[in-house]
């Protein structure tokens, strides 16, 4: 059975990888994904390695096939958290293509939640592909209110 652990700084490389084939698989543009590469590695070696980003990652037989990133970001109380500060971000799911509909997405979201309940979060969110849609619905998941919008630059 593959093996869930902690993901740690050991791990950068993979995370960058899942990430662009993430990116990749929900159609954005090549260029987009090369654009973004040295600004994320950039973004993630910090938090790796002060647990700001921290998540888990299934490996079968020695590689990693399967990974999820989280964040806790402060957030003024909100009426879906209304005592916190606080709130879980997950980002970066993403499971291999050969390891798809083994249940190893549905492992990762069960230690984001372990994992959220021990820092003390009560509130998730994520954005999902709409490949991801169905699997976070059938765990409880529901669409929010958020809108979003792109500030170009002057």
């Amino acid at each position: 059975m593959p093996m869930l652990r902690p993901l740690g700084p050991a791990d950068f490389e993979t995370i960058q990888r899942h990430r662009e084939k993430m990116f990749r698989d929900s159609g954005r543009p090549e260029a987009v994904i090369a654009e973004l590469k040295a600004p994320f590695a950039d973004w993630l070696a910090p938090r790796l390695e002060d647990g700001r980003y921290f998540g888990w990652m299934i490996e079968e037989s020695g590689t990693v096939v399967a990974g999820l990133g989280m964040m806790a970001i402060e957030w003024p109380p909100h009426p879906s958290h209304p005592t916190s500060d606080r709130r879980g971000y997950i980002l970066n799911v993403y499971v291999e293509p050969s390891h798809r509909r083994q249940g190893l997405a549905k492992r990762l979201m069960a230690a984001a939640m372990d994992g959220a309940r021990g820092r003390g979060l009560e509130y998730i969110v994520l954005h999902a592909t709409e490949q991801g849609r169905p699997l976070y619905a059938s765990l409880g998941w529901t669409s929010s209110r958020e809108m979003a919008i792109s500030v170009p630059s002057a």
